[in-house]
């Protein structure tokens, strides 16, 4: 018997996962929630000493309860864009880490003249945009003294979650990250699969803080917990491995994830398609020396909107409420929601925007508000389905995972909108699958062919066609609020 464990350093939590390779199926898993901190209207923080910690403890329970089995080795993957700053000696941070959500550098992104904007997007295929780590790296260079102090010293790191847990773990013997990581930094050039000079020039960006960048399956150090040493082998962003874990390897097969954010992935093969609709182009891994690109819708919130009616708003107490109290009415009684917190992603990129509910009326109940936050998912999914639809790539089914395909109602919603059947595997985990077998490619435990045999079929929901005009209307009115969400207030 063969373990394997997978770590996801996600946004709100850290959590491991031990998997049995010959069963093909997680035994164990342990979480641990992190904090965020909101210091400003936009801004979004988190502790980077926290994560870590975190991360260490849910590792050792993972090796806890493997016991005296063999652990082959720890396969990464994380939340990506947050950005870190550290020190190359202590390894202690010197700032909090600047969340991907974050919207404080949104004027500096405008600002950028036309010419380093069309250059952004043909070098690494991202909008150039607050979300991106590029310009958070830059604010901290900026407002916090020890970041120029240790620059000057030659001791600065700077990187992704993944580069910190990692240079943490070895102590310092590796700084590395990944080609998925990487290309979400507005630095990385995507085609030649290296820092691009040129924007690191434009931007001031001193090559040496940043990590050396590697393949999807390589090793990346190693790791020593409960007398064990285990290779850190394998890693990629969070939406990148679970585009793994679906199996989504052949082009136009692809997955929307449901968490914090919602992303879409779908993949273009050997092919960096520049999109026109506003998508992003990423890479979507770099497996046994060929790189998959792909074409990815990122909305900012999703499953935040969630945990804003039970942590902001008080109205459900957990999560799971939502489904039987988006099912106790009709429908929403003409309330539409737009999950615009801090700005809206694809396709408008929109750091302006911001949250609202309209259609309100007396007759308007807790229900009613609960089931317009969920068709607003739906709703920013079927934006970006039809983005990917304008690339020319046709969609026939879409996969799902993350913690809300959980909800049922949602996810019949979601076939309803799209007008495509929606397939959730049995493990919805699919991240943490994703790093699982990365871990056991890097360590030759499987092929890249047998990848799809390791996620099972659970439950596909069709489209009810029946609801087709009705999808479509309430569809149009999810739009016109967005429309007045993107209003600034100067207008």
């Amino acid at each position: 018997m063969k373990y394997l464990i997978a770590l996801d350093a996600g946004t709100t939590s850290v959590r491991a996962f031990v998997y049995d390779l010959a069963e093909k199926k997680f035994v164990y898993r342990a979480q641990q929630e992190v904090g965020q901190s909101f210091p400003q209207p936009g801004w979004v923080e988190q502790d980077a000493d926290e994560i870590y910690y975190k991360a260490a403890y849910v590792l050792n329970d993972c090796l806890r309860f493997a016991g005296e089995k063999e652990v082959a080795g720890v396969g990464f993957t994380n939340q990506r864009e947050t950005t870190v700053l550290w020190d190359r000696e202590t390894g202690e941070p010197i700032c909090p880490a600047i969340g991907w959500q974050c919207r404080r550098t949104s004027d500096w992104c405008r600002a950028l003249d036309d010419a380093t904007k069309a250059l952004v997007r043909a070098r690494t295929g991202l909008v150039p945009d607050a979300y991106f780590s590029a310009s958070k790296i830059l604010w901290d260079l900026e407002h916090i003294p020890a970041a120029k102090r240790l620059l000057a010293e030659g001791r600065l790191c700077a990187g992704t979650v993944d580069s910190y847990l990692i240079f943490k773990f070895t102590e310092g013997r590796s700084f590395v990250t990944d080609v998925t990581n990487a290309s979400r930094t507005m630095l990385y050039n995507i085609h030649t699969l290296d820092w691009d000079e040129e924007l690191l020039a434009r931007f001031g960006i001193p090559r040496e803080i940043l990590p050396e960048v590697r393949a999807c399956d390589a090793r990346f150090g190693e790791i020593s917990l409960r007398d064990r040493v285990l290779p850190i082998a394998g890693l990629a962003g969070d939406q990148q491995a679970a585009l793994i874990g679906q199996g989504c390897l052949e082009v136009g097969e692809g997955k929307i994830t449901y968490g914090t954010g919602l992303f879409l992935l779908f993949s273009t093969g050997a092919r960096a398609i520049a999109s026109s609709n506003g998508l992003l182009t990423t890479i979507g891994c770099r497996i046994g020396g060929r790189t998959m690109y792909a074409l990815e819708g990122s909305a900012f919130h999703a499953g935040s909107g969630v945990q804003w009616l039970r942590d902001g708003l008080g109205l459900i107490p957990n999560a799971a409420e939502t489904q039987t109290l988006a099912e106790s009415v009709p429908d929403s009684g003409g309330v539409v929601f737009v999950p615009a917190f801090t700005g809206l992603g694809a396709p408008y990129w929109d750091a302006e925007a911001r949250a609202l509910f309209a259609g309100i009326t007396r007759g308007t109940t807790r229900a009613h508000l609960v089931r317009a936050v969920l068709e607003s998912i739906a709703f920013e999914a079927r934006e970006l389905v039809d983005c990917i639809r304008a690339e020319g790539v046709n969609i026939s089914l879409v996969r799902c995972d993350g913690g809300a395909s959980a909800n049922d109602f949602l996810m019949q919603c979601q076939a309803d909108v799209l007008g495509v059947p929606v397939d959730r595997p049995q493990e919805r985990e699919s991240t943490a699958l994703g790093a699982a077998m990365l871990c056991a490619l890097s360590l030759g435990l499987v092929d890249l062919h047998s990848l799809p045999e390791y996620r099972f079929a659970g439950q596909v929901f069709m489209p009810n066609f029946a609801r087709k005009d009705v999808c479509e209307a309430e569809y149009r009115t999810y739009r016109t609020a967005v429309r007045r969400a993107l209003l600034r207030p100067e207008e």
